[in-house]
Order: C-alpha cells, then sequence, then structure tokens
C-alpha cells in the first residue's frame, strides 16, 4: 500500500501547528497562530479570521490576518446575515461559498458587497468541543472556485484540531486567573486580619461585606486592597 504525500505532509503540518499551539499559552497568541496557519495549510487560501457571536448578533472578529475578515465581519452585522452568522447560529460545522459574486443567492445582500471587497470564495468551520462552541474559522480566497472538497476537509481537520488548542489555552487562561485570584483573596485576608486583628473567618466576612457593600466582584475588592494595603468603606460592623 503506497503512502499518500500530501496526506503525510498535512500530518507533518498539523503535528508542527499542534505543538506550537499549546506553547502559545495566552489566548490571543493561539488565535493568532491559528490564523496563520490555516493560510498556509489549505491549498488556495490567502486569508483567515476567526470570530465570535455575541448578543444582538454582533460577530466580534477576535483575529484575522487581513481587514477582509474585519470588513467581512462587520459588513454580516450591520445587514444581519452571512454565512458566519449561519454557521453559528445554527450550529452548521462547515460552510463553502464557490462564487461569491455569481452563484450564492443565500445572502442577497452580503454576498455583493463582500465581492466588492475582493473575495471571490469562501469556507468557514465551526470551532467547538462538545460542551460549547467558541466561534467560527473563516478561510477567503479572492479566486471564485478556489476551494474544493479536499479544501474543506483539510479545512474540517484544521478547524477540529485548532478548537482543541482554543479550548486549551482558555482553560489555561482561566485556571492562571483562578490561581491569581485565590493568591489575591488570599493576602487580603492577611492584611484585614493584620488591621483589625482577626480571624480568617472572620476576615473572609469583612471582604465579602465590603463586595456586597459597595457592588464590587470580591476578587476585585482583594485586588485593591493588595495593590493599596487599605481596606476602604466600613467593613467590620
Amino acid at each position: 500500500m503506497t503512502e499518500d504525500p500530501v496526506s503525510e505532509e498535512l500530518a507533518v503540518s498539523l503535528a508542527h501547528m499542534m505543538r506550537h499551539l499549546f506553547a502559545q499559552g495566552l489566548v490571543e497568541s493561539t488565535l493568532d497562530r491559528v490564523a496563520t496557519y490555516a493560510v498556509s495549510t489549505v491549498e488556495e487560501c490567502e486569508e483567515a479570521s476567526i470570530l465570535m457571536l455575541g448578543r444582538g448578533r454582533q460577530l466580534t472578529t477576535l483575529t484575522s490576518t487581513s481587514w477582509w475578515g474585519q470588513e467581512s465581519d462587520r459588513l454580516q452585522t450591520e445587514l444581519g446575515e452571512g454565512p458566519c452568522l449561519d454557521a453559528i447560529e445554527d450550529q452548521q460545522e462547515t460552510y463553502r461559498t464557490p462564487d461569491m459574486a455569481n452563484s450564492e443567492h443565500r445572502w442577497p445582500r452580503y454576498a455583493p458587497r463582500a465581492s466588492k471587497l475582493g473575495i471571490g470564495s469562501a469556507m468557514g468551520f465551526l470551532l467547538f468541543n462538545e460542551q460549547e462552541t467558541f466561534g467560527a474559522l473563516n478561510l477567503y480566497s479572492s479566486q471564485p472556485h478556489a476551494f474544493t472538497e479536499r479544501s474543506e476537509r483539510v479545512g474540517w481537520v484544521f478547524a477540529s484540531h485548532a478548537a482543541v488548542a482554543f479550548a486549551s489555552a482558555r482553560n489555561d487562561a482561566q485556571l492562571h486567573e483562578a490561581i491569581e485570584t485565590r493568591q489575591e483573596i488570599g493576602e487580603a485576608l492577611g492584611i484585614a486580619m493584620e488591621r483589625y486583628k482577626l480571624s480568617e473567618q472572620r476576615a473572609f466576612e469583612v471582604l465579602k461585606r465590603l463586595s456586597q457593600n459597595n457592588n464590587v466582584k470580591l476578587r476585585d475588592i482583594a485586588r485593591q486592597i493588595v495593590e493599596t494595603g487599605e481596606i476602604s468603606g466600613d467593613g467590620n460592623g
């Protein structure tokens, strides 16, 4: 049985991508890498972007290799239609637009505007795991009919790996934030215990009361105490 050199090349590329993505650490750096690797990995892909859908059907571009992605997202939010909105809202794993100017009728207002931007064809892939959808990876070409079924398969495999890296980076960031918050609360408790000669339990009640009275999150109260060394407000009442 002969080996497929294209499949072998893709496997090597994905292996390098995952190694680099997991090394990024920061969510922002991971997303930048995902978009960059998409352009270099998927045949005929010229530009890439990653977006999220927020409240009010507002699309937020998390990263983009050019202004195409940013403007495409803005147009879809403005017009209330487009491939990214459909993909995310309908949980459609993939979409492919062969010819934005001449054969795309699903989005009668978006497609002509996208064509004027220079987008000839596009593909999109949901970034998700079993628990949630993170957003969508969008790939663009200036040429119509640039993406084939093979391009779509490669893009889907790529997006699946990228979603794992995205989730890992985000979870890692959340873990670090949780650790930092716990450390800050611990330091703030120490300051309150010293200031008021309180037990740890009573000091925690002081911080909670300050949080409730000022309508501020406990972690923000703790950070303020750690940074200033002062406890504002009457939390010992």
